[in-house]
């Protein structure tokens, strides 16, 4: 069987360096409270970008990562703007645990908003697959909605009311897990798990304890190896499979590839003892609209009438309730 690389630029997780002597914490002020609408585009592996500027230079091209922990930059991008280096720190990407250096970014805004000194790991833009990644250090606040049919997405302050969305949409009630959200109300195959969005993943990846449970109920199907790499351009080998049915809430994903892999981000999130799996763009833009409340701690999902993959679909579960 041949060998397919999967690339999975992720910062997984980064235990951030401390604010140099001297510089206050990154802030974000609030943003405009109808919220701001920002048109993305996509890199070569079909991920979001949304454009960034840095110190009224740009804009350039940033990756919109909820599975990330910090904001993160291309290094050629930071030699071009001649940022200050930080501290290095320690970081848990896909495949590995290192240290990297960090530079001192003092001004970002994104759709109106600035934040202010970031220090931001810096990757080879290769690796990355964009000028730099955004991450949730930048979303905490924040209720982030992906339009994939108009290719838009909003920030809007969380406690500003919600507009309203159709009456099938599924809402999901997830859990704050070190800044993350994890949706409980999830199953594979008829096994419950937990669940990260991940918009900066290409594809959907699940832990081994998953793998084992299937396999003892016999609902694990024949599997091809494929290589994945991380954003600091490491490699792991894994194992990926045709899972018949991903529950999230009300709605099926039915017939989705899923590959198997005890990368970091299980072990930085807690998540090495019960069956988890990170939800990548491959199945987050089967989605007419996906909506993540940070503060709120709730996702909304609305299908659209057919799915555009091919064997791939989205149903709405017997058990759903509804939207709105």
């Amino acid at each position: 069987m041949k060998l397919r690389l999967v690339a999975l630029p992720i910062l997984a997780a980064l235990a951030g360096p401390s604010p140099l002597v001297g510089q206050e914490p990154a802030q974000t002020p609030a943003p405009p409270a109808d919220g701001t609408v920002l048109d993305y585009g996509e890199d070569r592996h079909e991920r979001m970008t949304v454009p960034v500027s840095i110190g009224g230079r740009g804009p350039y091209a940033f990756i919109v990562d909820t599975g990330a922990e910090r904001t993160a930059i291309a290094e050629e991008l930071a030699r071009d703007l001649r940022l200050g280096l930080g501290r290095r720190a320690r970081l848990h990407s896909m495949t590995e645990v290192s240290h990297i250096q960090t530079v001192v970014i003092p001004t970002l805004e994104v759709g109106g908003r600035k934040l202010l000194g970031i220090n931001a790991p810096a990757f080879e833009r290769r690796n990355i697959g964009a000028e730099g990644i955004l991450g949730v250090d930048s979303l905490q606040t924040q209720r982030v909605s992906f339009d994939f049919s108009r290719r838009q997405m909003t920030v809007t302050n969380s406690r500003k009311r919600e507009e309203t969305w159709p009456e099938d949409t599924i809402v999901v009630t997830a859990k704050n897990r070190l800044g993350h959200l994890v949706l409980v109300d999830a199953a594979v195959d008829g096994q419950k798990v937990w669940v990260i969005l991940d918009t900066g993943a290409q594809t959907t990846v699940a832990n081994s304890v998953l793998r084992r449970k299937l396999e003892r109920r016999g609902r694990l199907s024949q599997t091809w190896p494929i290589e994945l790499q991380s954003v600091t351009g490491g490699r792991m080998a894994a194992e990926q499979t045709m899972v018949k049915r991903i529950r999230l809430g009300g709605v099926d994903i039915n017939n989705m590839p899923v590959a198997f892999a005890d990368v970091h981000p299980f072990r930085q999130l807690g998540l090495t003892k019960r069956p988890a799996v990170l939800l990548g763009m491959d199945a987050l833009r089967l989605f007419e609209r996906v909506s993540v409340d940070f503060p709120n701690r709730r996702v909304r999902l609305l299908a659209p009438a057919t799915s555009e993959r091919t064997g791939t679909l989205l149903a709405r579960s017997e058990r759903a309730g509804r939207g709105g």
